[in-house]
C-alpha cells in the first residue's frame, strides 16, 4: 500500500513523483516508469502495482478482490447474489476476431486461451443446439457511422469494411445458420436487433464469451441485464489487454449485473442440456 498507493504510488512517485502526474501521465509515468517502467506496468500494473502488491498481492486481488476484504464487504453489503442459468439459453460470441490475435495489430492482446476456450464453449453450444449468435464490428470507410467512439478510439480502424483484421479468429466463424450482428459501438443491444432476435427466439439467458472483457463484452453483459436477459460470462472464454483490467471487469460484472463463470461450469451445464 505504501509503494503502491500512499508512497511512491498514486500520491508519491506514481502520480506526482515520477508517476502519473510527474514522470506518470507527461513523463515517464504512462509511457515510461509508472506504465511501461516502474509504474503500472513495472511496479505498478504487472509488477508491484496492479498485478503484484497492488491488485494481486497485498491490494485488490490479494486481500482485497478475492480475499476477506473487498469481496466479503460486496457480499454483505448484498451484492453479488447468483442469477443461475435459465430454462432458454442462447450463447453470444462477441468481436472475437483476428484483431485482437494477429500480433501487428493494434489491438493484439494475446489472447490464445480464451480463443481456445471459446471454441470449445461453441462447440457444446452447438451440440446442445441452443441459439448461437455473433456480433462483429465493422465501419464504413472514414467511420462516420463510428461516431464519437471512432474518433476516441484509434484502433477501430481495424474494423473499417474490406480489413482483414476484422475477419473472424480461427474456429469461431460463424455456420450458415448462426446469426451475425453488426454493430459500430460496444454493446451488441446498441442499435441493433439483438434484443428483438433473442425475444423472438424466447431466450431468458445470453451465455457471454469473446472480447475485450472491459469494453464489448462488459457493455453487451450490462445490456443484456438491462433488457431482461440473465448475463453469464464465461470467464475463460473472455480476454482483455491486461489481465488487471480483465479481473477487475469480471469482479464488477459478477458483483453488479451478471453470474461470472468458469469454462468448466458453462459446459457441464450445457451438457445437461444434450443428456
Amino acid at each position: 500500500m505504501t509503494d503502491a498507493v500512499t508512497g511512491e504510488g498514486v500520491t508519491g512517485d506514481a502520480v506526482t513523483g515520477g508517476g502519473m502526474v510527474g514522470d506518470g501521465v507527461t513523463g515517464e509515468g504512462v509511457t515510461g516508469d509508472a506504465v511501461t517502467g516502474g509504474g503500472m506496468v513495472g511496479d505498478g500494473v504487472t509488477g508491484e502495482g496492479v498485478t503484484g502488491d497492488a491488485v494481486t498481492g497485498g491490494g485488490m486481488v490479494g486481500d482485497g478482490v478475492t480475499g476477506d476484504g473487498l469481496l466479503d464487504d460486496y457480499r454483505r453489503a448484498g451484492f453479488n447474489n447468483r442469477l443461475g442459468f435459465g430454462e432458454r439459453p442462447a450463447l453470444v460470441v462477441i468481436d472475437f476476431c483476428r484483431a485482437y490475435l494477429d500480433e501487428a495489430s493494434p489491438l493484439h492482446a494475446g489472447v490464445e486461451d480464451a480463443r481456445a476456450s471459446c471454441v470449445r464453449v461453441l462447440n457444446a453450444a452447438r451440440t446442445a443446439q441452443i441459439p448461437v449468435l455473433h456480433t462483429r464490428v465493422e465501419f464504413q470507410p472514414g467511420g462516420a457511422d463510428g461516431g464519437i467512439f471512432f474518433r476516441k478510439v484509434g484502433a477501430l480502424e481495424c474494423f473499417v469494411r474490406g480489413n482483414p483484421l476484422g475477419k473472424y479468429g480461427a474456429g469461431l466463424e460463424p455456420s450458415d445458420s448462426e446469426v451475425v450482428v453488426v454493430k459500430q459501438y460496444a454493446s451488441g443491444f446498441f442499435g441493433t436487433s439483438l434484443a428483438s432476435t433473442l425475444t423472438s427466439m424466447g431466450v431468458d439467458t445470453l451465455i457471454c464469451t469473446g472480447v475485450s472483457t472491459s469494453g464489448c463484452v462488459r457493455a453487451t453483459a450490462l445490456d443484456a441485464c438491462q433488457h431482461g436477459f440473465v448475463p453469464i460470462v464465461v470467464r475463460d472464454a473472455c480476454g482483455d489487454r491486461d489481465a488487471a483490467v480483465h479481473e477487475s471487469n469480471l469482479f464488477d460484472l459478477d458483483a453488479k449485473y451478471a453470474d461470472v463463470v468458469s469454462e468448466h461450469e458453462v459446459l457441464a451445464y450445457l451438457a445437461t442440456l444434450t443428456a
